[in-house]
């Protein structure tokens, strides 16, 4: 193992945040104390809190989404050493902020204790009062302060910034809590101006999409922004965009980015066009191969690229709801799966599609479907790109040409189906990212699924309650001088009989989620009756009832469920209720595996 004290750049630390940085090393080598998973939306990528240390000083980071690998793939953890090659500097309510955009474990300095005593960077202006995007409540070194005002600190990135326009943010680190901010980022994609005729009135409105290395982010300008801006934005040209400009959480209904926060343009919001244009990413793409589009749920978005075969023509429909006529072309794309896909092109895009049969495309914002076996629709957001200057298209033309053109290509069956007619009864199986993918317990009607699940928790408050001792009734009992009383029966009784009312928390390999389960299934997963849970409880026996709850963790059944909309202090949420459970058959399962197996034969 190395000696830290050679390897790790003391001192770098205050460097970076006094600018002096590149005197010293223009990519600081430091030492990893801490890595967190920070709370994050439902559905998005994981982020990681870090704390970094140069042996005299020590900083609180977070990493961008596009360095996540680093921790997934368990190569940053405590005690590494880490070289950072990209990031931005912040100071934010007293507290220095590290952004880091790019690292690389060292990984043949291994791992380490702590080196030195590092103490934590001390700010001695008077602080804001305004919060901070990222929360430190019990994270490393964490001290209660005073408020200070946010400063812009300098920032490492990739290429020399103008001055002219003081700090460039990155992407990734646009928050509501940011102010005074400019970003540098290219128009990845720009949509036609929209109009909304409405009860309170009328506007209209269009949107783009922003790259930069760090990230991708929307931004919305409505009316007279629509006005001032929208002839000033080309698509695949850089801009400088700064604030006044409000940050807002995404609505994702309306976007195929994975950013949780989006843009909308004010009145002052202060946009030029970059005269430096090569030094921002071109359309960053996360390419899923044609034949690996049976592994994604209907309604996920993705991207594509493939080998055009077959143009169709040009047909309009109508769309039920608001009657409005739509364009749509349908276009066959192939890869060296050997899987074909049918993509679907809308409004402007349709008609004016003029590429040549064996031109590679690239897509960017694609639409699952799973409508008579999987196809792809390009969403409004989405783009397309022609012959791309990229190494994927290259390597692709080049099978294509090779052995592609003679080769035969394969549909994509849709598996619930084609399983169905194997076994031959219906398959309500889910994995549990497709209830919720699929919205199941959404619609006016309960929705029914069974998914095979592992217990990882149960909670251990509230597991059971005391019910009537009457046939057929189980309605709770109250204690009422010595006695407990059923009001539904209007009887008295000398004791209850405790009955189970369980949340356990299960997972599967794509997720986890909560499930309601009541006293039969609650048999099921303790092994004893909640009479006997109870009575370890009310005699102190702690060990047997926390024995109890051990033994039920890791069990996997095969869950019957009921999801339904429920509404819980005005709030609306899909309650998961278990109406059956049964250990897993192996013997069964293991014909049911195989018989989906078949259909890749």
């Amino acid at each position: 193992m190395s000696n830290l004290e050679t390897v790790v750049d003391k001192g770098s630390l205050r460097a970076v945040f006094d600018g002096s940085l590149p005197s010293i090393t223009p990519q600081p080598v430091m030492q990893c104390l801490q890595v967190k998973p920070m709370a994050g939306q439902q559905g998005q990528p994981e982020r990681y809190r870090v704390v970094f240390s140069d042996i005299n000083n020590f900083v609180q980071s977070m990493l961008a989404t596009q360095a996540n690998h680093v921790v997934t793939e368990g190569r940053l953890q405590k005690g590494c050493v880490v070289r950072l090659k990209s990031f931005q500097a912040n100071k934010v309510k007293g507290r220095r902020i590290l952004i880091v955009l790019d690292l690389e474990v060292l990984e043949e300095h291994g791992v380490h204790e702590k080196a030195g005593t590092p103490e934590a960077l001390e700010i001695k202006e008077e602080e804001d009062t305004k919060p901070t995007a990222i929360s430190s409540n019990g994270f490393y070194g964490n001290k209660p302060q005073q408020s200070m005002p946010q400063q812009q600190l300098p920032s490492r990135t990739s290429a020399p910034q103008s001055t002219s326009h003081g700090n460039i943010y990155p992407i990734e680190a646009l928050s509501p809590y940011a102010h005074k901010w400019t970003i540098k980022a290219r128009v990845t994609n720009k949509s036609e101006i929209k109009t909304w005729h409405n009860k309170n009135g009328e506007g209209k409105l269009f949107s783009v999409n922003l790259l930069d290395e760090s990230g991708e982010i929307k931004a919305t300008g409505f009316k007279d922004q629509c006005d001032a801006f929208y002839d000033l934005f080309q698509e695949g040209s850089v801009y400088y965009i700064s604030s006044p400009c409000r940050v807002q959480l995404a609505k994702k209904q309306f976007s195929n980015l994975t950013n949780d926060y989006e843009l909308t343009f004010e009145r002052d919001t202060m946009i030029e066009k970059s005269e430096e244009q090569d030094d921002v990413p071109q359309v960053r793409y996360n390419f899923v191969s044609i034949g690996d589009l049976s592994t994604y749920e209907k309604d996920a978005v993705v991207d594509t690229i493939g080998v055009l075969t077959d143009v169709g023509e040009t047909n309009q429909i109508v769309a039920k709801a608001t009657s409005k006529p739509y364009e749509k072309r349908e276009l066959t794309l192939v890869d060296n799966t050997q899987f074909k896909i049918r993509v679907t092109l809308w409004g402007n895009t349709a008609t004016n599609f003029e590429s040549p049969l064996e031109s590679v495309i690239a897509l960017k914002g694609l639409k699952v479907s799973d409508f008579g076996g999987k196809s792809l629709s390009l969403l409004s957001s989405g783009s397309m790109n022609v012959n791309p200057d990229i190494e994927e298209a290259y390597k692709l033309k080049g099978w294509y040409d090779a052995q592609g053109r003679n080769s035969e290509f394969e549909n994509h069956q849709s598996t619930g189906n084609a399983l169905g007619a194997a076994t031959g009864q219906r398959d309500n199986s889910k994995t549990i990212i497709q209830v919720k993918d699929e919205q199941l317990g959404m619609s006016e009607n309960p929705d029914y699924f069974s998914v095979k699940a592992t217990i990882i928790y149960i909670t251990q408050k509230n597991v059971s309650y005391p019910a009537c001792l009457s046939e057929g009734c189980n309605k709770k009992v109250v204690e009422m001088d010595g006695m407990w009383r059923c009001e539904k029966c209007d009887k008295n009784h000398p004791r209850p009989e405790y009955r189970y009312i369980m949340s356990v928390n299960v997972a599967d390999h794509t997720g986890q989620f909560w499930l309601s389960c009541f006293d039969e299934t609650g048999r099921q997963i303790m092994g004893i009756s909640a009479d006997k849970l109870v009575e370890f409880q009310e005699s102190g026996d702690d060990k047997a009832a926390q024995d109890a709850f051990q033994e039920a963790n890791s069990q996997t059944f095969i869950f019957r469920c009921r999801a339904k909309i429920d509404n819980f202090q005005d709030n609306q949420r899909v309650r998961y209720q278990v109406v059956g459970a049964a250990p897993v058959n192996f013997s069964q399962e293991s014909a049911k595996l195989m018989s989906l197996l078949k259909l890749y034969d």
